[in-house]
């Protein structure tokens, strides 16, 4: 998928990292580098090869026969250089008690992610680089050592480590795994399990494979030690593979599920990282990593909605798609996914009867979405997607139970105990930690805008009958959203309702209701609900879920899994969120609001070297220093930052 040629006033320099640290294991650790494939694979670790989640791995694929779920095959591969019989390990590990073995980091001399992850040892008079690449539709990574410097006959020896395990499970020794393997074309093959794929290890130069099998036991993984997750398991190495390297000379590595032709691969190295987007600026960093979420796999296209736990979830995918297609060409793929989003809410909405409805908003982003993918759409909307529109307000309108229905006021109602129904959906002990039962204010916007947005769609298309039966319920739930959601004494939007119960709380889902296209908020209204939002919410990594003053405020997102959870949506800020700030601002102040948005969008060049390189983190802390937290790479803020730059180049 090709993005289209970018505007250089909005090019700025990579935010790099401070290089001088790679040696300090308390700062490279915790720098991580993610690369993804359209088949569904993933390679990541730590800007030094040291793997700190069980997550990580450098071929991370899903496996057809267990559903399609990511199984970490390759977790690792020690690369070492042999030079007058002495070997130098550049792998790195780390075993219980902080003890790191080998050491290779120390060996490290320059680490570089444009335009794909490479990493530079030296040892003495070698100098070894190591690049890596993931074959775009296959599920297989490629490593190129290239000899760069070296004085005298050197080997290398490249020693797998082997997962053959579910993403969020552990491994250990044990005697059902089937530890032989068969000779192929390059290298071996072997699969530890009944069920999984074999996996190909080949290189395009002649290797000794010698085997030397063995279970590396208690490697541990900082990250889920933190989180308080069980963090150690015991990693199965079959031997390794030696050959000799000339300097100037690369060899290739593959490992897939595949076989790989091996007089091909440095052909196929070559193709697929020059087809990669150069991480030169903040918006190509944007792109490389809006691409990453796609996924063009047996299940079709779908969006992944983070890495590395999140899979492809409706809501998400429908607040992505506008931002993450905005500047790209080949609007195919993001055709398939909105499709393939449209299906989904049929069956799992309109066709499954009085089923307890989970995500009450995720129909009502649809209409959202087609607003703005217009380019995509072939401005053609209602012939193609007229009847699903119709199909879903009608579903609302017609859906009379405790759990969903819309009121005589024109409002929807929904409230399903121990159920979270909005975007703010973290769970702690079996129970919501932001309930948000009720009448929530932006999924009542959402439902405006919805049938504003038929009504003009349809009457465009000469749909009077359409028009005649929902004109009168857009003018009563605009007259009674702002009747029942207007706080008059902090002139703002209260967040919920629920009878008596009125959630006052300072949230970010009122400016999401202010910057809909058929928002039910006059102007002066708008400008309040902006006012507050800057003085409570906003940061320069997104806006605070909830505001410092509310006395359930949790501003940094610490501790174990449960603390972490209860602090999410009680203070955690979220970038997406600033592309309806940036929306309401600038249809406010128009060009007059440019130079202050701007500022908040060039404040993300220095994200771009924290947490994982080159993308945007799922959530931040709503204190200084604004610390990233949770999954390393979420759709809907990459999605976020590109429209806001889209919105920008508009004025």
């Amino acid at each position: 998928m090709n993005a289209k040629p970018l505007s250089t006033n909005l090019l700025m320099s990579y935010g790099s990292l401070d290089k001088s640290r790679l040696l300090n294991l308390e700062y490279s650790l915790f720098k991580e580098v993610l690369r993804t494939n359209r088949a569904g694979s993933y390679s990541s670790s730590s800007i030094i090869g040291c793997n700190t989640r069980k997550y990580h791995g450098f071929l991370v694929a899903p496996i057809p026969e267990f559903d399609y779920e990511r199984h970490v095959l390759l977790s690792s591969v020690d690369v070492s250089v042999e030079q007058h019989g002495k070997s130098f390990n550049l792998g790195i590990h780390k075993y219980m008690g902080s003890h790191y073995d080998p050491r290779g980091h120390k060996y490290v001399k320059d680490f570089d992610l444009d335009p794909i992850p490479r990493i530079v040892y030296r040892v003495g008079g070698v100098v070894l680089q190591q690049e890596l690449v993931l074959v775009e539709n296959e599920s297989q990574v490629l490593l190129r050592y290239t000899l760069l410097e070296a004085n005298s006959p050197t080997t290398l020896k490249l020693k797998p480590f082997l997962g053959f395990r579910h993403i969020h499970d552990l491994t250990r020794e044990n005697m059902s795994a089937n530890t032989r393997y068969e000779k192929i074309t390059g290298g071996i093959k072997l699969r530890l399990y009944e069920g999984f794929p074999y996996m190909h290890m080949q290189c395009n130069k002649n290797a000794e494979f010698v085997p030397v099998p063995d279970w590396y036991k208690g490697i541990e993984y900082i990250k889920e030690e933190i989180s308080g997750f069980p963090y150690a398991e015991d990693l199965y190495v079959p031997g390794y593979f030696e050959l000799p390297i000339e300097k100037g000379e690369s060899i290739i590595f593959s490992a897939g599920t595949n076989g790989a032709k091996v007089d091909d691969l440095t052909d196929l190295f070559e193709r697929e990282a020059s087809t990669r987007i150069p991480r030169n600026s903040l918006l190509n960093n944007l792109l490389n990593a809006a691409q990453q979420f796609v996924i063009n796999g047996e299940k079709g296209s779908q969006l992944m909605a983070g890495y590395y736990w999140y899979g492809p979830r409706l809501r998400d995918t429908l607040i992505s798609l506008p931002g993450l297609s905005v500047y790209q060409e080949d609007k195919t793929s993001f055709k398939d996914i909105l499709n393939s989003a449209i299906q989904q809410i049929k069956k799992e909405v309109l066709n499954n009867g009085d089923a307890i409805v989970k995500e009450v908003d995720s129909t009502l982003w649809l209409f959202w979405t087609l607003q703005n993918c217009n380019d995509f759409c072939d401005h053609n909307i209602w012939p193609t997607y007229g009847e699903i529109l119709k199909e879903i307000l009608e579903y609302h309108l017609n859906h009379n139970t405790e759990q969903l229905h819309v009121r005589e006021d024109g409002l929807l109602h929904a409230k399903v105990e121990g159920i979270p129904l909005t975007w703010m959906d973290a769970i702690s002990n079996g129970q919501p930690v932001t309930p948000r039962y009720g009448m929530a204010v932006e999924v009542n916007a959402l439902w405006y805008n919805a049938i504003m947005f038929a009504l003009s769609e349809a009457s465009e298309a000469g749909d009077v009958t359409f028009a005649q039966k929902w004109q009168p319920i857009a003018e009563k739930v605009k007259e009674n959203f702002m009747k029942v959601f207007w706080n008059s004494e902090k002139n703002c939007l209260f967040d919920c309702v629920d009878g008596d119960v009125v959630d006052a709380s300072i949230r970010p889902n009122q400016i999401i209701a202010a910057s809909l296209i058929y928002t039910p908020l006059e102007r002066d209204q708008k400008k309040s609900v902006l006012d507050i939002v800057i003085n409570d919410l906003l940061t320069p990594v997104g806006l605070r879920s909830l505001s410092p003053d509310h006395p359930r405020y949790q501003g940094v997102m610490a501790g174990y899994v449960r603390e972490q959870k209860e602090a999410l949506h009680q203070g955690t800020a979220y970038p997406w969120l600033l592309s309806f700030f940036a929306k309401t601002y600038l249809d406010l102040f128009k060009q007059g609001g440019v130079s202050y948005i701007q500022r908040i969008i060039d404040g993300f060049e220095k994200e771009l070297g924290e947490h994982c390189l080159g993308t945007i983190s799922e959530c931040y802390n709503g204190n200084p220093p604004f610390k990233a937290n949770g999954a390393v790479s979420m759709a809907w803020n990459v999605a976020g930052l590109l429209s806001v730059i889209s919105l920008l180049e508009t004025y």
